[in-house]
Parts: structure tokens; C-alpha cells; sequence
């Protein structure tokens, strides 16, 4: 009798989603600050403390996020009118980098106001193999761009860009995990 309780408890406490907020900002992103960001133009900077203050140093052990998921949250508050596709690149700045030294994520195109959710796969996004993981994340970089990867403040018309106002927030899900919504109360 005593077995199959055990089972049952080990196969439900393999099922737990490990996962915490790596950050969740809501900004405002004008022609302005994409000129005069800096070192990078177009950057929005989420430095280290805005980050989760509690993300692990090590994302690979004792729990794997670095071959786990990610959950992109987007939710766009405004933009402009006329539907122009945008997008932002999300960047993984790590303590210590190897070849390039950051990797990125994308949020997806979209024109309109509006939530966009995604998982992706940590080892599939552009460069994650140039982030040493277990020397852990000191920032994030937001890069808003149109849907040919050209950063914004380039653009001819910005006007089609800004300002613009989003909610981001990124969700880490350890390796063999499912990104669970009830552990999020604080989202919509």
C-alpha cells in the first residue's frame, strides 16, 4: 500500500513547474529615449536591480533553467496607429559571456495593441551557446525593432514606432517543467 502513495507523490512532485519571474516591467518607450539610450540606441535597459534579486546565480544546477523554457509575456498598452509590425529582442546579458557574450530572444511580430504569450526553448534562441549559464544573469537588454530586425530609432518613420507603451515579463521554467499560470497571481 505504502508504494504506490510513494509513486504517486514522486510523480506529482515531478510535475511541479520550477519557475520564477525573471522580470516584469511596464515602460513607456519614446523616439527619445531609443536616440538617447546608451551605450546602445533603441536599447530599453533592465539593469540588475530591476531583475529578480532572488534568480539563481547557477541556471544549471541544482535546478536547470538554462535547458528549460522560457515564458514571454507581452502585453502592448500602446502604439501608434496604423498597424506597422514590430517586435522587440530581448537579451540575455550575462556575468560572463564566451564568442559574442549575450544571446537573444524575440517576442514575435505584432501590429496592434494587445497579449502576446510564447514559450521558447533556452537552447534554441540566437547565441545562447555564447552564455556561460552558471555564472547567471546580471541584465537584461529590451531592442525594439520592426519585422526585419531593424532597430526602430533607424527606421524612417518612427513615428509608426513611438512612443509606445508595453508590460514585458519574462517567466524561467526549469528543464522538463510546463510554464504554470496559477504560480502567477500577479498577472492577468
Amino acid at each position: 500500500m505504502l508504494l504506490p502513495f510513494f509513486l504517486l507523490f514522486m510523480s506529482s512532485a515531478l510535475c511541479h513547474a520550477d519557475q520564477f519571474v525573471l522580470f516584469d516591467v511596464t515602460f513607456t518607450f519614446t523616439h527619445e529615449d531609443a536616440l538617447n539610450s546608451k551605450p546602445s540606441q533603441s536599447h530599453y535597459y533592465v539593469k540588475s536591480d530591476r531583475l529578480n534579486l532572488e534568480r539563481p546565480k547557477d541556471w544549471t544546477a541544482p535546478v536547470d533553467y538554462r535547458n528549460g523554457t522560457v515564458h514571454v509575456r507581452l502585453e502592448v498598452l500602446d502604439k501608434p496607429e496604423g498597424s506597422q509590425p514590430t517586435t522587440w529582442s530581448v537579451c540575455y546579458i550575462p556575468y560572463k559571456g564566451q564568442n559574442h557574450g549575450y544571446g537573444c530572444i524575440g517576442t514575435g511580430v505584432y501590429k496592434d495593441k494587445g497579449v502576446i504569450e510564447k514559450d521558447i526553448d533556452m537552447t534554441s534562441f540566437w547565441q545562447n551557446n555564447d552564455i556561460v549559464w552558471n555564472e547567471g544573469i546580471k541584465e537584461m537588454h529590451l531592442v525594439l525593432k520592426d519585422d526585419h530586425n531593424l532597430h526602430a530609432h533607424k527606421r524612417p518613420d518612427p513615428d509608426k514606432f513611438f512612443p509606445t507603451k508595453v508590460r514585458m515579463t519574462l517567466i524561467q521554467v526549469s528543464k522538463g517543467a510546463k510554464y504554470d499560470p496559477k504560480l502567477m497571481p500577479t498577472l492577468p
